[in-house]
């Protein structure tokens, strides 16, 4: 597995080696052991699934404390752009996104950490999503940011009257608005202390 870090140092792709042949192919799509190396102490306990055809855009969402989520995303079929947006306050890079292709040819996996707002805008015809979650959906706790907040500058790479949004994506709040997350608190060794 190549763990690649992104121009987030929090946000990192994980990259499988696929084994094909005429048959087919094999990979690990996930191993604890290597992902608690580069990340820390996590344990996973949903996994969710979407499909959305192109130009549907998700988010940008989050989970206020204390059901605070980390997520590990990749799309199965299809090619999504998946953006990640720290907003951690106070953190170095509070405010910036990284935003990363994710398909499946090239199998890569995002993870989305505590303190960051994410979503997906789908790129291909019809898309197949799926991710790992650290804590447990609760709607009452569910936020979001505006997914066009002209102060977070994010180029979705699909024009803007293509974009399909469900009624609660248009009407989240901007960026400025959301403190519910401090840096102090989220700082990645904090919530995923290193083992051994």
């Amino acid at each position: 597995m190549n763990i690649i870090p992104t121009n987030i140092p929090d946000v990192l792709i994980f990259e499988p080696k696929v084994f094909g042949d005429s048959r087919g192919y094999f990979f690990e799509s996930f191993r604890q052991d290597v992902f608690q190396k580069a990340v820390g102490k996590i344990h996973f306990v949903q996994d969710n699934q979407s499909k959305s055809s192109y130009g549907v855009l998700r988010g940008l969402h989050f989970q206020r404390p204390p059901f605070t989520q980390s997520k590990l995303v990749r799309c199965m079929e299809g090619e999504v752009l998946d953006v990640a947006v720290d907003i951690r306050v106070g953190s170095p890079t509070y405010g910036e996104h990284a935003a990363v292709r994710l398909s499946a040819e090239n199998q890569r996996q995002l993870w989305v950490p505590q303190g960051f707002a994410h979503g997906f805008v789908v790129l291909s015809d019809t898309a197949v999503f799926a991710y790992k979650c650290d804590n447990y959906y609760a709607p009452e706790y569910d936020g979001g940011l505006l997914w066009n907040d002209s102060e977070l500058g994010i180029d979705w790479l699909v024009p803007a009257d293509e974009i399909r949004l469900s009624d609660k994506d248009q009407k989240q709040p901007v960026f400025s608005s959301i403190k519910h997350f401090n840096y102090d608190d989220f700082k990645q060794e904090k919530v995923y202390p290193k083992i051994g």
